[in-house]
């Protein structure tokens, strides 16, 4: 079982976006289409998450054309690029199916007014930078006394780094176009 999990965590991305159920998101995904490679975007809300790990899943609705589309995306997959967050909605259900059941507007949650749109994401597994080790033989030996050598060491083991969850907040801001009002001249 060690050995599955080993291989598991290599498969992990380092940093994962935190959906929520509810959610209007944009999920970037890339396409092959013979030799040719481009990025397709789907935007429609969140109804479920499932599972955890490498098998993680979301699934996306949206309305295109009158007929309701949903897409099973895995959230450790090279082929999504990236998950933006359009807007942030309410939801009191882990699974939202009754959306399909909806028309129009309807087929919407409702938006979470305060909520700021943030891009957090979720840090799985840090990058360790290898630190040069030091050479103990260059330090001063003291000539006088005898020096013994010392018993060789066993090579250390090498144990599994604990997986640490840390999330990142990313805000998203846009430009606000002031209006200005013109006067209007009534016509007598």
């Amino acid at each position: 079982m060690d050995i599955i999990k080993s291989i598991e965590h290599e498969q992990l991305k380092n940093k994962i976006p935190d959906l929520k159920i509810g959610d209007t998101v944009r999920v970037h995904q890339r396409i092959k289409e013979g030799n040719r490679e481009r990025i397709q975007v789907f935007e429609g809300i969140i109804i479920k998450k499932q599972n955890g790990g490498v098998n993680a899943t979301f699934t996306v609705r949206k309305i295109s054309y009158g007929v309701g589309v949903e897409k099973t995306f895995l959230v450790h997959s090279p082929l999504v690029e990236k998950v933006e967050v359009v807007r942030v909605g309410k939801a009191r259900r882990a699974k939202l199916y009754y959306l399909r059941d909806r028309i129009g507007k309807a087929a919407k949650t409702k938006e979470n007014t305060g909520a700021r749109i943030e891009n957090k994401e979720i840090t799985i597994k840090e990058e360790l930078a290898e630190q040069p080790v030091e050479n103990i033989e260059t330090a001063e030996v003291n000539t006088e006394a005898p020096v013994e050598a010392a018993p060789e060491e066993a090579p250390a083991i090498e144990t599994e780094t604990p997986v640490v969850q840390e999330t990142v907040d990313t805000v998203k801001e846009e430009k606000v176009e002031e209006v200005k009002e013109e006067p209007v001249k009534e016509d007598k």
